[in-house]
């Protein structure tokens, strides 16, 4: 079995700085299953790694999305809140987070005190 080299990025964590083939914490995500359950007593080995994998190819094809928002009408570099919940409303595959997020245009970053609450909010 080939192992991955020193410059793979696999091992490094790549940008986050985390080591390990894992972005995400395996331990809390095996956490949150269990608490997802009553009837969840044991988890398999490879089902934290098959969640990890795909909550970071979620978050990056979500962060995507946003990002070609940004470009298309914005002369900015950064990515907003605003943003995020453009890409969620305007694609279809992401109805599941429309009702969760939703556009707040009455609030202001000076109002807000640091924008804490700016673009959009979480229903609970």
């Amino acid at each position: 079995m080939r192992q991955a080299g020193t410059f793979s990025g696999i091992l490094s964590g790549g940008i986050s700085g985390r080591t390990g083939p894992h972005s995400l914490p395996l331990a809390r995500i095996k956490k949150i299953m269990k608490r997802s359950g009553e009837d969840v007593k044991m988890i398999s080995g490879e089902a934290p790694i098959v969640f990890s994998k795909a909550c970071e190819l979620f978050i990056e094809d979500l962060t995507m999305r946003s990002w070609s928002v940004t470009l298309k009408g914005k002369r900015r570099r950064t990515l907003h809140k605003d943003d995020v919940v453009e890409a969620i409303t305007a694609t279809d595959i992401f109805d599941f987070l429309v009702d969760m997020v939703v556009a707040d245009s009455t609030a202001s970053w000076s109002e807000e005190g640091g924008g804490a609450n700016e673009g959009m909010i979480m229903k609970t």
